[in-house]
This record gives C-alpha cells, structure tokens and sequence, in this order.
C-alpha cells in the first residue's frame, strides 16, 4: 500500500476482494457546486454507483493524505470547504500533500490515482481540453495527456463548452485516444447534447465498451479510452445559449486580463451565473448520470 494513500474502509475491501469500483473526481461535484447541494449531490451520486453493482470513491487530498472514498462525516466535512481548498492536477499532488492540506481533484489527478491504485473506471462531468486560443496562450488541459498515458476508461457528458472542441478532438486523435460516444455519434457538448462534431465511434451497450478495452490491453495498446455520455435531453440546457454566453465570458476575460490556470474557474463560473438554476440542475445530473454508466461498465469490466 503506498505511504501517502488512504482508502475508505468500503474501498479497501472492494479492491482487495476484486468488486468493481468506480474512482469520481472531486472537481466537478465539490468545486463546482455550492455547500450543502454539493454533499446531497455526493450522497445520490454514491447512492447510484452502489444501486448500479459498484462501490463509489471519491478521490481528494484531505490533511495531506491522497483519499480513495470517503466516509459520510468526511463528505460533510470535505464540502464545507469548498472555495478553500487547491485545484489539484498531477503537478500539484506532491505539493499539496506535502503541506499537509486539502485539495480538490481534477479529472487529471482522478486519473493519476485511479491508475496507481488499479481501478479502471473513472467518472466526471466534462473533460479538459485545448482552450480557444491555445495557438497563441498554448493552454492546453493535463487531462489529455494523462488519458494518453493512464490505463483507464474516462465516462464524462463530452469536453467542457468553454473549450475549442474541434481542436480538443484533433488532439486526441493525435494521442491514439479511443474515443466514443454512448449511444450517440455525435459529440457531446458538457451540459449540452449537441456540438455539430461527429465522434469516431459509437458504442450502444456498456458491454461492447467493456470488450474494447479488453481488447486494447490484450494488445498491449498503452492509452486510456473516453466514453462520452450525452446528459439526458430533460436537464440539457440550449447549445446556441450556452455559446453565446460563452463567447460574452471570453470577451470580458480578455477585458480581466484573466489568463493561465484562472481561466477556466473564470469561465465556468461566468456561464453557471449568466444561465442560472439550469445550468446547476445540468451539472448535478450529468455527474449523476456518468456515475451510473460508470458503476455498469465497471461491473462489465469484472
């Protein structure tokens, strides 16, 4: 067992026994939405995972350990301190856990952990990518080189929209990223379900998804795989809204002066204030969603 890796008792017992688990990323659930709604939406989430054959773990920083599940008292604690705790991607988990303090997991950091510790399914929201601009700012999300590199399957509702996601996907492309859409051929675009972007494959049954990932490591085949799974179309919010209030965000960060690692906390948080309730409704389900799609195809995976 690694020295700076803590699991939660359900965990440990899960991986010891060979049951299916599901790692989820603290990001989107414990930065993205506010105290209490954060932990009642922790609690559903890990409510489906187990409904659904898997055991939840929430992957975090807390008091300088990496934790692999959390407990209920943890959770409590853990979301009160939202807005107080680092954003933590694989450069700064070294960091942060030296200081002893808290840190709030990237699907990035998720995927560190998850392929350290020998779990293959991984959930989040949306993922990371190459931001509009990044020919000139060259930022560039850490979520697509770990997928490139880390031994896991990805479930997440696409890119996030801030992103530019034709460059997004020519990235992966390049990598040799597996990329597929659940039940969909198109990509989709984080709270909403179209982005115009055809997806190079669609897969129709957690089961089918299971095989290939079999296959590419039979074949020795080293990259991680995405499994993008569209929200439902009842807390989906408008495509053409959301980007035109993403294109407003973009102006007015030029006008902040906001770059680098703020950029995207800048952006996220100008879209949720600007769409209101929907988009908060949009997130919380997505997460709910992907965790279930994830907890199947962890069992498949079995």
């Amino acid at each position: 067992m690694n020295q700076y890796i803590e699991y939660s008792e359900e965990v440990k017992a899960a991986l010891e026994n060979k049951k299916p688990v599901v790692a989820i990323e603290t990001g989107g659930t414990f930065a993205g939405i506010p105290y209490p709604e954060n932990v009642e939406t922790a609690r559903k989430v890990m409510a489906e995972v187990r409904a659904n054959g898997a055991v939840p773990a929430y992957v975090s920083i807390m008091a300088g350990k990496i934790k692999v599940g959390m407990s209920d008292s943890e959770l409590e604690d853990y979301g009160k301190r939202r807005g107080t705790m680092a954003k933590a991607s694989r450069r700064e988990i070294p960091l942060i856990l030296a200081k002893g303090e808290y840190g709030v997991m990237t699907l990035a950091a998720t995927m560190v952990v998850a392929d350290i510790v020998g779990i293959s399914v991984v959930s989040g929201g949306g993922f990371g990518g190459v931001h509009r601009g990044a020919e000139v700012s060259m930022d560039i999300s850490s979520d697509l080189e770990e997928i490139a590199m880390r031994n896991v399957i990805v479930v997440c509702s696409g890119a996030k929209s801030i992103l530019d996601l034709n460059l997004t996907m020519e990235y992966l492309e390049t990598k040799s990223v597996p990329v597929m859409g659940y039940k969909t051929s198109e990509m989709p675009a984080y709270m909403a379900i179209e982005s115009g972007i055809k997806l190079p494959c669609q897969m129709d049954s957690a089961s089918e998804v299971a095989k290939a990932y079999s296959i590419k490591n039979d074949l020795g085949i080293t990259t991680g795989m995405i499994l993008m799974n569209p929200i439902s179309r009842e807390y989906a919010v408008d495509a053409a809204l959301m980007n035109s209030v993403i294109d407003e965000a973009i102006e007015c960060s030029i006008r902040d002066n906001v770059k680098g690692k703020a950029i995207t906390g800048y952006l996220m948080k100008y879209l949720k204030e600007k769409m209101g309730a929907d988009s908060m409704d949009a997130q919380k389900n997505m997460i709910i969603e992907n965790a279930v799609l994830a907890a199947n195809l962890a069992s498949e995976l079995m």
